[in-house]
């Protein structure tokens, strides 16, 4: 028999599905214009999963709940564990889209970004449309804004290697590398097979705005030095 409640219902929920799709594939797309790990894709999928677990969550149990007891007792029924299992099964995808490249971890703002769009889809499940809206504009303020002023507050970090003759020379290399604005953070340092001494120097670097053959530029003509690469 048709139910015009059951309809209004359904359309209801599916605007919700489509909502969290919308609002996760605006961050979607500032990750997908970054070139990060994750992108348009993942994000939409993550939010409109999200919003599904959260209507699930809500809705799934009715008849369950109508059953009330059990031999007479109360039939547990605890809706809310299905959204639970969403904040903590989000993290095995934010973990996939963190990766340790040398010093350095990447991802970590992409997976903490998948974090915050299951939370927007869960919003949006759960009908708070305007904590789903504020939270995407938070989401691409603390993306786009907080990245531009990091870029006049933050360094950038640097990896340096090159070989060198002489002790004397890589100590004149460290100093041409300060006295271009680089905070050394440490360095290794091996002998080759040539009998040079081969280093591969971390440092911090403020002039985010300068390329790297600029720089490379800069560090070169160091007397005994040969520099070879700049990441």
């Amino acid at each position: 028999m048709f139910n015009i409640d059951s309809l209004n219902m359904s359309v209801v929920l599916v605007a919700r599905i489509c909502l969290a799709g919308l609002l996760s594939g605006v961050i979607g797309f500032e990750r997908e214009f970054r070139a990060k790990e994750a992108g348009l894709r993942t994000h939409f999928l993550v939010g409109v999963g999200s919003a599904l677990f959260m209507i699930v969550s809500q809705y799934g149990f009715l008849n369950v709940n109508a059953q009330s007891t059990m031999n007479g007792f109360m039939r547990p029924a605890d809706a809310a564990r299905v959204a639970a299992q969403v904040v903590s099964g989000i993290g095995f995808i934010g973990a996939g889209a963190i990766m340790v490249q040398k010093h350095y971890v990447r991802g970590l703002t992409t997976a903490a970004g998948l974090w915050v769009v299951a939370a927007i889809g869960m919003s949006c499940g759960g009908g708070l449309y305007v904590m789903a809206i504020a939270g995407t504009i938070f989401a691409l303020i603390g993306l786009e804004l907080f990245r531009v002023l990091m870029r006049w507050v933050s360094l950038r970090m640097l990896e340096i290697s090159f070989s060198a003759e002489t002790p004397e020379a890589v100590e004149a290399m460290i100093a041409r590398v300060k006295s271009v604005g680089c905070k050394i953070s440490g360095y290794k340092v091996a002998h080759t097979s040539a009998g040079r001494l081969r280093v591969q120097l971390s440092a911090r670097d403020r002039s985010r705005f300068e390329g790297l053959i600029t720089l490379y530029t800069k560090l070169t003509g160091v007397p005994g030095v040969d520099l070879e690469s700049i990441e």
